[in-house]
C-alpha cells in the first residue's frame, strides 16, 4: 500500500466502528503493554519520533543509547529482568543493520526481543532503481537471525502481526522476532476496541501433563540423592520463589549452569555452581534423579552425558522441565519430560509432592559447610604477582566481597569471568551475562537495560575487563543520564588477556609476537568516566579495591573504578597453565566428543 492509497472500511476488517481511533503508532505500545512491556530501547528517526512522544506520554521508559547493537543488548537485559519480552527499535537501512549483530545474540541466548524495523514507503521501496538513500531490502536478511519476520503493509495489520509477534517469541524456546515499519503507515488511523489480555490471543503459562508429574514425582520419592539443575530460565521468568519451595520440599541439594549463575532468595546455601566446585563434582555423582528446570543441557553441563555425568550414578534418571517440545530429549535421553512453562510445572510438581515431604539429604549440611570453607580458603591464598600489579583473583575478591547483598551483578569479559566463576564471593540474586553466544562487549548495554527494568532501585555492580569495557563505552553517558545506581569495576591488563592466552598454548611462551593482542598503556577509564560526568577511582592496591566499591555506592553517583591488574597472571602465566579451572573450561568445546 502506497502512502496516497486511502482504505476504506470495506477493504480494511479491522477499522470497524468503536468510536475509538488511534493511530498505529500509539496501538502498538498499547498491545505491549498488555504484555507488561513499559520500556522501548532505540534512536528515534523519522519512522519513530511519534511513536517516541507517545510511550513518553504514556509512562515508559525511553531510553536512546550511541549504538542500535547496543540498543537490542539494552532491550534484551530488561527481557530477562521483567519476565516479559523487550521492544526494540531501529531506523532503517544503517540502524537495522547495526542491530542485527544483537539479534543474533538474542537468538542464541533464548531471549524474547522485538524488533520493530523502520523502512522507506513501498512506493520507493519496490522501485526499480539505484543510488537510493538510507536503503537496503531488510527483511530477508534477518530470517535467519529471528523466530518470525513480518512487515506491517495495512493498518489494519497491526494487531494480527504485533499479537502473532508476541506469541512466537514467547512460545517454545523464546527468542527474538522481527517486523519492518514502512513509512507510509505510521500516521494511518485505527478504530479498534482496547488491547486484549495476553490470554485471548496465545498460549499463557501452559501446564504439564498430570500423569507426567505423577510419574515425576514417584521418581523423586523413590530417590536417595534427587538434585535440581538450574539454568538461565528461572531468573528470566523470575519463577526463583517457586523452584525455592520445591528444592525446601525435596531436601535437596542445587545445581547452577553455568548460564544460571543468579542465586535463588532463601536457598543460596545449598546452590551450587556444576563444574567449578569440588562439592559440585559428588553431588553430581551421588544424583540418582535429575529434576532439571530452565536450561537446555548444553554444552557447557556436557549434554548431562559426558565429564562429570559418566561418574557415579550413570543410570540416573532424568526429569526436564521444558516448555519446547521439540527441544526434549535433543541432547540426552529424557525419563519424564514435563512440557510446558516453568512457572505453572513447578508449582504442579511441588502439588504432587506436598503430601510427601522428603527429609533433608544425610550430606547437606556437609556440603554446605565445604563449600563454605571453599570460599574462605580462597580469600586467604598468596595473590602476590612480580609486577605489583593487583592478581586477577584478588580483584574478584574483593570487588564481589564488596558487592551489596541486592545488587545485580552484570559481567563482561573473557579471562576476569573465568576468576569470577571460582572466585566469587557473593550470593546474588540475578546475574546478566551473555554465556551461549561468547559475546564480549554486553555488559555495559546489559547493565543499563537492567537497571531500566529494575526501575534504578537496586545496586547494580558491573565487572569487567578492559576490553569488554571499550567496545560501547560510550554508553556510559546513559547511564549519567538516567543516573543510573551502578558501580562498575573495570580490571585493566591493557590486552585481550584470553587470546594472549591462546597465542602461548599454540606456539609457547616467546615464539610469538602475539599480534594484536596488545594495545595502549596510556587508557584511563576513571577519566573517560568524569569526561561523562560519572565518578572515577584509581585504585592499585587490592586490598584497597573493596573499601573503594563500598564508597562508590555510599556516594550516590554512577561510578567507574580502573583497577590495573597483572596481565601475566590474567591470561594464566607464562605457560597459559595457571587460569583457575581453565582446564574444566575447556570441556565445554567438545568438538564431536559429547
Amino acid at each position: 500500500m502506497y502512502s496516497d492509497d486511502k482504505p476504506t472500511a470495506a477493504n480494511t476488517p479491522a477499522n470497524t466502528d468503536t468510536g475509538r481511533s488511534i493511530p498505529v503508532y500509539e496501538r502498538i505500545l498499547e498491545l505491549f503493554e498488555a504484555e507488561g512491556v513499559k520500556a522501548v530501547f532505540g534512536i528515534p528517526d523519522p519512522n519513530f519520533v511519534h511513536l517516541f512522544v507517545a510511550a513518553e506520554q504514556r509512562g515508559w521508559k525511553v531510553v536512546t543509547p550511541h549504538h542500535e547493537l547496543a540498543a537490542g543488548m539494552m532491550a534484551e537485559a530488561y527481557a530477562r529482568m521483567n519476565g516479559t519480552p523487550a521492544l526494540c527499535i531501529s531506523t532503517l537501512g544503517p540502524g537495522v543493520a547495526l542491530a542485527s549483530g544483537s539479534m543474533m545474540n538474542a537468538l542464541v541466548e533464548n531471549s524474547p526481543v522485538i524488533y520493530l524495523g523502520g523502512q522507506r514507503a513501498r512506493i520507493t521501496e519496490r522501485r526499480v532503481r539505484r543510488g537510493r538513500i538510507q536503503f537496503i531490502q531488510q527483511e530477508a536478511l534477518f530470517k535467519n537471525s529471528v523466530k518470525f519476520s513480518a512487515s506491517i503493509e495495512y493498518a489494519d495489520q497491526t494487531d494480527e502481526i504485533i499479537r502473532h509477534a508476541l506469541r512466537v517469541c514467547q512460545s517454545g524456546t523464546p527468542g527474538p522476532v522481527y517486523i519492518e515499519y514502512p513509512s507510509h503507515v505510521i500516521l494511518q488511523e485505527l478504530n479498534v476496541p482496547p488491547a486484549l489480555p495476553p490470554k485471548a490471543y496465545r498460549l499463557v503459562e501452559p501446564g504439564a501433563d498430570s500423569d507426567q508429574i505423577a510419574e515425576a514425582a514417584e521418581l523423586i520419592k523413590a530417590a536417595d540423592c534427587p538434585i535440581l539443575l538450574v539454568g538461565h530460565a528461572v531468573q528470566c521468568t523470575r519463577a526463583g520463589a517457586k523452584v525455592k519451595e520445591l528444592a525446601e520440599l525435596m531436601g535437596c541439594p542445587v545445581l547452577q549452569t553455568s548460564g544460571g549463575t543468579a542465586f535463588i532468595e532463601g536457598i543460596e546455601e545449598r546452590t551450587f555452581p556444576y563444574l567449578f566446585a569440588e562439592v559440585g563434582d559428588e553431588i553430581v555423582a551421588r544424583s540418582d534423579v535429575v529434576v532439571a528446570i530452565g536450561t537446555e543441557i548444553g554444552e557447557p553441563v556436557h549434554y548431562g552425558r559426558g565429564f562429570l555425568w559418566a561418574e557415579g550414578n550413570t543410570d540416573r534418571k532424568w526429569i526436564n522441565i521444558e516448555l519446547d517440545p521439540e527441544a526434549i530429549g535433543q541432547n540426552r535421553p529424557i525419563d519424564v519430560p514435563l512440557v510446558g512453562d516453568l512457572r505453572t510445572v513447578v508449582p504442579q510438581l511441588y502439588a504432587a509432592l506436598k503430601n510427601s515431604p522428603r527429609s533433608e539429604h544425610p550430606d547437606l549440611q556437609r556440603w554446605i559447610a565445604e563449600d563454605k570453607k571453599r570460599l574462605a580458603d580462597l580469600r586467604n591464598e598468596d595473590f602476590s604477582t612480580d609486577s605489583g600489579r593487583v592478581h586477577t583473583g584478588k580483584w574478584v575478591i574483593e570487588t564481589t566481597g564488596a558487592m551489596p547483598k541486592n545488587a545485580i551483578h552484570v559481567r563482561d569479559g573473557g579471562c576476569t569471568v573465568i576468576f569470577t566463576w571460582t572466585y566469587l564471593q557473593a550470593k546474588p540474586h540475578d546475574v546478566i551475562w551473555n554465556q551461549n553466544f561468547g559475546c564480549l562487549g554486553t555488559g555495559l548495554p546489559y547493565a543499563v537495560g537492567a537497571s531500566i527494568a529494575d526501575g534504578g532501585k537496586r545496586p547494580v555492580l558491573f565487572t569487567t575487563s578492559d576490553s569488554s569495557f571499550l567496545y560501547h563505552i560510550g554508553e556510559l553517558e546513559v547511564v549519567e543520564r538516567f543516573n543510573l545506581p551502578m558501580v562498575i569495576v573495570v580490571a585493566v591488563d591493557n590486552a585481550w588477556g584470553l587470546e594472549v592466552g591462546v597465542y602461548k598454548r599454540t606456539f609457547g611462551h616467546g615464539k610469538s609476537t602475539e599480534p594484536g593482542v596488545h594495545w595502549s598503556k596510556n587508557v584511563r577509564f576513571d577519566q573517560m568516566a568524569e569526561s561523562f560526568g560519572l565518578q572515577g577511582m584509581f585504585v592499585e592496591n587490592g586490598d584497597d579495591i573493596g573499601k573503594a566499591v563500598t564508597e562508590a555506592f555510599a556516594s550516590g553517583k554512577p561510578t567507574v573504578i580502573h583497577v590495573p591488574i597483572d596481565p601475566v597472571v590474567n591470561h594464566g602465566g607464562n605457560e597459559n597453565l595457571n587460569t583457575p579451572n581453565y582446564d574444566r573450561f575447556r570441556t565445554w568445546y567438545a568438538e564431536g566428543q559429547q
